[in-house]
């Protein structure tokens, strides 16, 4: 045994001389002497030192991306991923490696008999809460989840067969990231009381909600969302199924529904069927967003002298598109009316199938749709178009409102002492770590294994993660741009490889210092163009989305790489350092990409830059 250990002091010796000397290159990076020389962080900075042949000032914050597991869970949870047994322990895997997961909520048995204010709860299951035994009575939902990594919350049967129960959602899941909530039977059979759903998820990245079976069989219930998923971005949505179905006088209001949103999707399906003298408004739905998409299937079928008013409905937005099937079909004197109606900067589309079909008595009104609206097999009697909407609409405003402010920029503005302004760069994801590759290489990762990928996290059909899972594995698998070299990577030596594989071992890895000077206007102080502002080829990461950290890598042909000082316009005070990359060739860009939408040209007329946002990278060859 005592030679054994004498032969292997070498070899030990050696470890701990690259993770604490590092030989002038990647150092100890914070460890302790104590550090053991095994972990994910022990190896990485050897693999560092091994691959790059020049010091860079960005290994340290590579190495802050390294994963946090120790020697030992690192190789046991290698292990479970080789036998396929990691889904038995998630919870353990997610915690230990700074994953991004959804927790798997069990039932509450909590029971609460007078007024509840629920401030500071966070990730409950709310089942049978607020049924009969609790008549009457309000409960309260302020900053509920707010500001969370991950909310995922269920109100199932909530408030059911109560009577004059009132609910206010004020401020929930507000700036959060990757929210999922699920409303199963609430309200059901409700009589009285209301429900009042305001700054509900605004500014959410990914938010998901569902409605199902709501409200269903009320009786004179109320329900307003009011500023709902404000400044929300790319999320599969909400879904109302069955929505106020069977419902008598229920008075519905959306009003700054989706405003100034990303992408947002909503689905109401068999929304107030059968109801009796339902009131519905959608005011300022969907206005000032961006590719806005709502489907509309059976809603107010077979309903009795219900009034829809659709009020300033996708106002000001950027195309968008709405389908209407089987709207009001076989409804009883039921009142419609679109005022201002998808009055878009550029064209969206409408889609209205089976609209008013078998209706008796009903009086529809379209005012000012829109030349991309469709109506097939509608109602025949009872429905009045007026101001055929065209004035708008057939190439759209040279800007789009949706591009922000700084995002894209000419190289000129590259120039010292000149003003800029700066767009939000700070990081809207949830913080993660890598995976060891010795883990990362053993997990499924593609389209043809994505029953596989939602097995490992816990991923249910239709849920958010499994969408999140979903356009990752997509994105990744989609064919390169023309000229690209693209490899998406979760672990930092799988990042190293594609980096040196593209451009040598010879590189330097950069990224913007700070968020300071976000969202502001900024000076430029004094600038440097890498590679002496050559054109040149480099390598830039951006993050995905997905359970553990996971970068988007690529290169393209024909760009300029500078980093700047950013001052501060009165003080001329530095305030941070930004790297920037200049594509020289956008010819294979989309006509309608943002940068074109914001400059004002088209592909190949103009280069067009951008800044490194916070926790992106760029590599390139050193100088």
């Amino acid at each position: 045994m005592l030679k054994q250990f004498v032969f292997l002091l070498p070899f030990l010796s050696s470890l701990f001389h690259v993770v604490m000397a590092g030989g002038g290159r990647l150092t100890n990076g914070g460890f302790s002497s104590e550090m053991n020389p095994f972990t994910p962080k022990a190896s990485l900075v050897r693999y560092w030192n091994k691959q790059i042949q020049h010091q860079s000032p960005g290994s340290d914050f590579l190495l802050s991306k390294a994963s946090p597991l120790t020697a030992v869970a690192s190789a046991t949870f290698a292990k479970l991923a080789s036998e396929n047994a990691l889904p038995d322990r998630l919870p353990d895997f997610c915690s230990a490696a700074n994953l991004f997961c959804f927790p798997d909520l069990g039932p509450t048995l909590e029971k609460h008999s007078n007024d509840v204010k629920f401030s500071v709860y966070d990730q409950r299951n709310f089942t049978n809460y607020g049924g009969t035994i609790h008549p009457g009575g309000a409960d309260s939902f302020k900053k509920y989840s707010q500001n969370g990594n991950v909310v995922t919350d269920s109100f199932r049967r909530y408030s059911r067969d109560a009577a004059g129960h009132e609910d206010k959602f004020t401020g929930y899941a507000d700036n959060s990231n990757g929210v999922e909530e699920n409303f199963n039977s609430y309200g059901t059979s409700a009589t009285g009381g209301s429900g009042d759903f305001k700054n509900y998820q605004s500014g959410v990245n990914n938010p998901t909600s569902r409605f199902k079976a709501y409200a269903d069989d009320g009786n004179g219930r109320a329900q307003t969302f009011k500023t709902y998923a404000h400044e929300a971005n790319a999320g599969p949505g909400q879904s109302f199924i069955s929505y106020g179905k069977n419902g008598n006088g229920a008075p519905n209001e959306f009003s700054s529904y989706g405003v100034s949103s990303n992408v947002i999707g909503s689905d109401f399906s068999n929304y107030g069927e059968n109801g009796n003298a339902a009131n519905d408004t959608f005011k300022g739905y969907g206005g000032d967003g961006n590719v806005p998409r709502n489907n509309f299937k059976s809603y107010g079928a077979s309903g009795n002298a219900a009034v829809d008013t659709f009020l300033n409905y996708r106002d000001n937005a950027n195309v968008g598109d709405d389908s209407f099937s089987s709207y009001v079909k076989n409804s009883n004197f039921e009142k419609v009316e679109f005022v201002n109606y998808g009055k878009s900067i550029n064209p969206g589309s409408e889609s209205f199938t089976g609209y008013g079909k078998g209706a008796e008595g009903n009086k529809i009104d379209f005012k000012t749709y829109t030349q991309n609206s469709t109506f097939k097999d509608y109602a025949k009697t009872g429905v009045e178009f007026a101001k055929y909407n065209q004035s708008r609409l057939g190439g759209g405003k040279s800007v789009n409102k949706w591009v922000e402010p700084g995002k894209f920029f000419r190289e000129s503005m590259l120039k010292e002492g000149k003003l800029i302004w700066m767009p939000d760069i700070k990081d809207k994801m949830p913080r993660r770590s890598f995976l060891p590759r010795n883990i990362v290489s053993k997990l499924p990762f593609s389209t043809s294994k994505i029953a596989e990928i939602k097995r490992v996290f816990h991923a249910k059909d239709n849920s958010t993660m499994e969408g999140i899972i979903t356009d990752a594995v997509t994105e990744c698998e989609r064919s390169p741009t023309i000229g690209e070299t693209k490899r998406c990577v979760g672990s930092a030596e799988d990042m190293i490889d594609f980096a040196t594989l593209v451009l040598g071992r010879s590189v330097v890895l950069r990224t913007t210092e700070s968020v300071a000077g976000s969202k502001q206007k900024v000076m430029i102080g004094k600038v440097k163009g890498i590679n002496g502002g050559r054109v040149t080829k480099s390598v830039s990461c951006h993050q995905s989305l997905y359970p553990y950290l996971l970068y988007y890598c690529h290169s393209v042909p024909k760009v300029r790489v500078y980093e700047s000082d950013l001052l501060d316009p009165k003080s001329k005070a530095k305030i941070n350092h930004g790297i920037a990359i200049c594509h020289m060739d956008t010819s294979a860009w989309g006509v309608n990409h943002g940068a074109f939408m914001s400059l004002g040209s088209r592909p190949g007329q103009i280069e067009v830059c951008h800044w490194i946002f916070e926790n992106d990278m760029n590599w390139a060859i050193a100088d």
